[in-house]
This record gives structure tokens, C-alpha cells and sequence, in this order.
């Protein structure tokens, strides 16, 4: 088995819905670590929902977590862990337009 590490920087998230990770059909993938940051000078609220694309239903991880103006916020650090399905989308968005920078870290394995 192959062990993978892999990250994702991804700057300017806002309102529009953005698919940050889609996970392989074949491996499995567990999220190390999840970061968010507010680049504004105002209170945004910020979600990140997972989509299971084989069965058509998602869920969110965190809807509308409050993020303080130009903070940072782990929502995965530490011994925490994400496991994720097959095929599975992780989307990220917030109420506010390029507002807000995300850094995931994953491993996969096949």
C-alpha cells in the first residue's frame, strides 16, 4: 500500500461554493489538518460541507462558524482526524465575497 501526503492552500474563498478536495474512488483519505482565515476586517461566518457524489447526499462539517476578523481557526488539528468516503467532495464557502484562505492536509492511502 502506498501512503500519500498531500495539501491544499487554496486564497479568496467567499460566497461561491468551492470544491477544495475530491477524494479518490479507490483510496482511502483521512484529513490531517483544516485551517481557515478570515483576510477581512470584519466577523465572517464560514462552512465547510461534504458531498458523497456516489450516493448524491452531503452534510455539513461546520455551517456558518463564526471567524473573527483577520483570525485563524483549526477546525482539524492535533490528534483530530476526517475520514473520508470514496468520491467524496469537501466544499468550502462564506457569507462574505474573497474573504476568507483555507490550508487541508490529508493522507491517502491505496
Amino acid at each position: 500500500m502506498a501512503t500519500v501526503f498531500k495539501n491544499v492552500l487554496s486564497t479568496g474563498l467567499g460566497t461561491t461554493p468551492t470544491t477544495v478536495l475530491t477524494t479518490s474512488g479507490t483510496a482511502v483519505t483521512t484529513v490531517i489538518g483544516l485551517s481557515l482565515t478570515n483576510l477581512t476586517g470584519s466577523i465572517i461566518l464560514a462552512s465547510v460541507q461534504l458531498q458523497d457524489t456516489v450516493v448524491g447526499s452531503s452534510a455539513y462539517f461546520v455551517q456558518n462558524v463564526v471567524l473573527p476578523p483577520n483570525q485563524s481557526l483549526r477546525l482539524i488539528n492535533g490528534g483530530e482526524r476526517l475520514v473520508l468516503g470514496p468520491s467524496t467532495n469537501v466544499i468550502i464557502n462564506s457569507n462574505t465575497a474573497s474573504s476568507m484562505d483555507l490550508v487541508m492536509s490529508w493522507v491517502e492511502i491505496s
